[in-house]
């Protein structure tokens, strides 16, 4: 037997096994990291049978608004918003309503099931807490959007205010394992990251938490986030793949091929099997023309921009996702049946 025809077979093992119920062990999800490049078609095949089965053929889009750039008091080594970072970048206090609620018109424009409200900071002010609230009111009034807020490490009674206003979820990522979190950050620990997502999930929020690959972590670290997300038991994972941007301490750091990140889709998938999956930021810059093979493993991905960098138009991703059979799930979760020609006119 060669390499690819034990490949294909070892893996095809493994997902039927999880799709059995047996959990991914911490050396299986090694294991998927250190796959030879020759197996990577086996791989993305076997985490398709997990993600077709629970998923099926559909994607999910999220629409990121960024409501409050730079002005941030944290160390964070990879952000551009970072009290640290030397980057170029604009610079604003919280949007006012109408920018937020534009920002929700163009996410229902662009086929997003989910609107996502992200504001620098290391936590919001009861004032800016106050004026999301406001505005999710009447964004969930006017358009049938999951709305996400990302607005930093949160209080208890902070988590309430946001679930009483009609947000669904709160995005807040580990962004790498606890033994490596020191090492991209120092203002604020680990333990406060999940603080914040104990406080979500105890008033009934859906959790959205993924990290960042590619900022000097060993594969181990890897491994643990993702062992970590499947123990908060998250609904949603993003995973980002590092944009190294001028200015900030990670600047010119590429340590990523576009196999390395299918390697960890999988290996998200794997471990996560009934996990919403998302393709999140760096996809253009390091999956570059796989960006579709990462769809075999992921059922999400962010379309137009990140918060400091600019994706691709809305309607490449809308011809990807038409180009692989695949269906998209729009808010109210109704597929989409226009073609890319009639999305591309809604910008």
């Amino acid at each position: 037997m060669d390499s690819t025809e034990y490949g294909l077979q070892r893996w095809n093992d493994l997902a039927s096994r999880i799709l059995d119920g047996e959990a991914c062990s911490r050396e299986e999800a090694t294991a998927v990291l250190e796959a030879d490049d020759v197996e990577i078609p086996a791989l993305l095949a076997a985490a398709f049978q997990i993600r077709h089965h629970y998923f099926g053929r559909k994607v999910q889009l999220y629409f990121l608004q960024n409501a409050k750039s730079g002005l941030c008091p944290e160390d964070c080594g990879y952000c551009s918003q970072s009290k640290i970072s030397e980057a170029a970048i604009p610079k604003y206090v919280m949007s006012d309503e109408a920018t937020l609620m534009a920002g929700a018109q163009r996410a229902y424009e662009s086929k997003a099931k989910t609107y996502c409200i992200v504001a620098s900071g290391r936590g919001p002010t009861q004032r800016e807490l106050q004026h999301v609230a406001s505005t999710v009111r009447k964004i969930k009034e006017a358009y049938p959007l999951h709305i996400c807020a990302c607005l930093g490490l949160l209080e208890p009674e902070d988590a309430r205010v946001l679930k009483d206003a009609g947000v669904d979820r709160i995005n807040h990522n580990l962004n790498t394992s606890e033994t490596y979190h020191e090492e991209i950050v120092t203002t604020h620990t680990y333990a406060d990251r999940v603080a914040t997502l104990k406080a979500a999930r105890d008033v009934g929020l859906e959790l959205c938490s993924g990290g960042i690959i590619g900022m000097g972590e060993q594969n181990s670290d890897v491994v643990d986030m993702a062992l970590s997300l499947r123990e908060f038991q998250v609904e949603s994972i993003p995973v980002n793949f590092l944009h190294p941007i001028d200015g900030t301490p990670l600047a010119g750091k590429r340590d990523l091929s576009p196999l390395d990140c299918l390697r960890a889709l999988c290996m998200f998938r794997f471990t996560n099997p009934q996990t919403e999956l998302r393709i999140a930021g760096g996809r253009e810059l390091h999956l570059k023309s796989l960006q579709s093979q990462a769809l075999y493993a992921a059922n999400s991905l962010f379309v137009s921009d990140y918060l400091t960098t600019t994706g691709q138009p809305p309607q490449e991703d809308v011809s990807m996702i038409e180009d692989l059979g695949f269906e998209i799930v729009l808010a109210g979760g109704e597929i989409a049946v226009e073609s890319c020609e009639t999305a591309a006119t809604a910008d």
